[in-house]
């Protein structure tokens, strides 16, 4: 999370006021109703996460640099601290739903208290605040993919099944032409991009914003491989399907075998036995071109084998993903019902899962104080994921990013590129 770049307020400040506007737009569609639902422990309430990034300028920042700040609501710390240990004692996750106070309005006008404030302080701001400040706009941009995911799944769990955005009168899913991927894992030819072998580096090293995870730059060896040009699509998990690949343990690992038969799992989150998705859009029919969402590391590890291939790991797709533009694809631009669509990059539509776990490279140091907390704490049992979302705030990833969950986790939008040795 450390930037080595100079920061200036002025560059800061209109990419901190749009970040916020985002965030506020995406809510717009919402009750006070829908923004306080939580469907599950991992997915937080809607209302939670707009007070949650206001709590983290307001605590890291204004607390802390600028003289005489008085707190919004010295009792909210306790609501909107999510895992800061430093910060005290804070709701238990499981209970953010039961949050029906404050009202929706009233973190609105948290949000506006905090951003005046803000507004005061940043001229005033020593280098240190602003790679904080630097810091916080990441934080939110991170927060307003997981703000989409989880309004997802909290649409997803009412019986109605309401739209978050509906599509246009005469909007329907764009479809594309379900080409053969799985006639590339499987055999020799067009599809493949032949991956470096030899010394690489990955992770960063440059002046920009990057997150402590991501440093620092390092060598590592790869072995010759080749990876996909494209992603897996809904045509190629279907036939997954067909083939019973959800009912033959030889495709599994141990823990995701068990995992399948202890809740039931028998496709991708949020499809219908009809041929259809639950989308942000409500339920519309499935694109075979599209790439396929919502899949755990267990299903992405399974197809890959039935595939006859693998997963890349985290270094192989990093390199392979040097020279390509983070900031193409579809990825997030304003408040709308965004979905994975066919004919995407290597960035945008789906995050991929790798063969890699979530651990430090070699040399990482934690920050000092409670935000060092941000990453390096969850650093065992977690799986790295490349790329980006059609969720994900455009310009906000790079190469280097390294975004990590169980292996059990599908409520995002993380999808597959295979990879194979050569």
């Amino acid at each position: 999370m450390n930037s080595h770049a100079i920061l200036a307020p002025e560059s800061l400040a209109p990419r901190l006021r749009a970040t916020r506007a985002l965030t506020l737009a995406l809510a717009g569609p919402l009750s006070d109703a829908d923004a306080t639902v939580q469907p599950m422990p991992d997915a937080s309430p809607a209302k939670w996460h707009l007070a949650h990034t206001s709590w983290f300028f307001e605590t890291f920042i204004l607390r802390d640099h600028l003289p005489g700040y008085r707190s919004f609501d010295e009792r909210w710390g306790f609501l909107f601290n999510s895992y800061y240990e430093g910060e005290g004692k804070r709701i238990a996750r499981d209970r953010r739903g039961m949050l029906s106070r404050p009202t929706l309005d009233e973190v609105r006008a948290y949000r506006r208290h905090v951003d005046e404030a803000l507004e005061t302080v940043l001229p005033k701001l020593g280098e240190d605040a602003l790679t904080l400040i630097d810091l916080g706009i990441a934080h939110e941009q991170q927060h307003q993919e997981l703000f989409l995911t989880d309004i997802l799944a909290t649409f997803a769990a009412s019986p109605v099944e309401p739209a978050y955005i509906p599509l246009p009168a005469d909007g329907r899913a764009i479809h594309g032409s379900a080409d053969g991927l799985l006639r590339c894992a499987r055999n020799d030819g067009a599809g493949w991009r032949q991956g470096r072998a030899g010394q690489a580096e990955i992770g960063t090293s440059d002046g920009g914003f990057a997150f402590d995870c991501e440093r620092p730059r390092h060598t590592v060896w790869l072995q010759p491989h080749a990876i996909a040009e494209t992603l897996v699509t809904n045509a190629d998990w279907d036939a997954f399907i067909a083939a019973g690949g959800y009912r033959d343990p030889r495709h599994w690992l141990s823990e995701g075998w068990a995992w399948v038969q202890r809740e039931g799992i028998s496709a991708p989150l949020y499809w219908g036995e009809d041929g259809s998705a639950f989308t942000l859009a409500g339920r519309i029919e499935r694109d075979p071109a599209a790439p396929v969402a919502h899949v755990s590391h267990y299903e992405a590890d399974a197809f890959a084998r039935w595939a006859g291939a693998r997963l890349p790991t985290e270094a192989e797709w990093e390199v392979a993903a040097g020279g390509e533009d983070p900031w193409g694809g579809n990825q997030l631009d304003r408040a709308e019902a965004v979905m994975p669509r066919a004919g995407g990059g290597w960035f945008g539509d789906v995050w991929c899962w790798t063969g890699s776990a979530f651990l430090p490279h070699p040399g990482f140091r934690q920050p000092e104080g409670s935000v060092g907390e941000y990453n390096g704490k969850f650093m065992s049992g977690q799986m790295v994921l490349k790329g980006a979302s059609c969720a994900t705030p455009r310009g906000s990833s790079r190469a280097s990013v390294r975004n990590f969950f169980p292996p059990e986790a599908r409520w995002q939008f993380t999808g597959v590129r295979l990879a194979r040795d050569c």
